[in-house]
């Protein structure tokens, strides 16, 4: 996930045509990357399924938007749905249908900007996931436009999964790998929002947007949804995530256990660098 020196580097005021290049061409220049990020990091991925399977059953439709190189769509086709992927990268969809193929199973991955699905039509679907654009849209209106054409192709009675990076995640990052940089210029901005329980939008791993647990809810309270589940993806394990996958496979077992049964729980959304909601579609748009 990191590609630049700095986590945080530069703060934007807008997402721009330029801003959108920027991100697909990040995306383009290593689609393995992004494939190999969630191997590296399972915690993420693992935690997110659990709560995924809850719902996702054979047979279901599911439209995965932003969904990268595959990593969710490809599980939920082994699982036996229909799905569809879109993505903003051309190449993080020719990985995508480059993996479903050696998987042997079915995807249809298409590119897509998640703010304009109306290569769709008028189809829709059982579950949509959200688990990647919302990283990239700095502006709210953009972020409001893109749950707005996912919940427009999800059935009434239908399952919306977003995802969020956690503004936390650039600290965590700052200590593990490069403890210095906290005295950097670059960093004054996001560690600012960071002590006000704020967010901050810019130039960092590529454009992207770091939220604070506390604007999910109030953000997503304009849309008919009802909510499922809250969570941080990484519960408490961020800090100590690779001590943990040096152990056997039990001890990495009861630790996504205790993760998945505490990651609810407000007081440590705080600590988690990926959050994940998860909501029920009331009505029609």
């Amino acid at each position: 996930m990191i590609c630049t020196v700095f986590y945080f580097y530069r703060e934007s005021g807008g997402y721009t045509m330029e801003n959108n290049e920027i991100v697909r061409k990040n995306y383009d220049a290593d689609p393995a990357r992004e494939w190999g990020r969630l191997a590296q990091h399972p915690f993420e991925y693992e935690i997110n399924m659990r709560f995924l399977r809850r719902y996702v059953k054979p047979g279901d439709r599911v439209l995965d938007v932003g969904g990268g190189p595959g990593r969710y769509s490809i599980a939920l086709a082994e699982l036996g749905c229909e799905v569809t992927l879109l993505d903003l990268s051309p190449e993080n969809v020719r990985l995508a249908k480059e993996k479903a193929a050696a998987q042997g199973v079915a995807l249809r991955a298409m590119t897509a900007d998640a703010r304009d699905l109306s290569l769709l039509g008028s189809e829709t679907f059982d579950h949509v996931l959200c688990m990647g654009p919302l990283y990239h849209l700095l502006n709210e209106a953009d972020r409001a436009q893109a749950v707005r054409e996912c919940l427009a192709h999800l059935r009434p009675g239908g399952i919306f999964a977003a995802a969020w990076i956690a503004l936390v995640s650039g600290v965590i990052f700052m200590g593990r790998s490069a403890p210095e940089i906290i005295t950097n210029p670059s960093e004054a901005a996001p560690l600012a929002a960071f002590r006000q329980d704020g967010s901050w939008g810019g130039q960092a791993f590529t454009q992207a947007y770091f939220t604070a647990p506390s604007e999910v809810l109030p953000f997503l309270a304009q849309f008919p949804l009802q909510k499922l589940h809250f969570l941080g993806s990484e519960a408490i394990v961020c800090a100590f995530e690779d001590r943990i996958l040096g152990q056997s496979q039990e001890v990495i077992d009861a630790w996504l256990d205790l993760a998945e049964s505490v990651c609810e729980q407000e007081r440590f959304l705080n600590f988690t660098e990926h959050l994940l909601y998860i909501g029920r579609k009331e009505s029609s748009l």
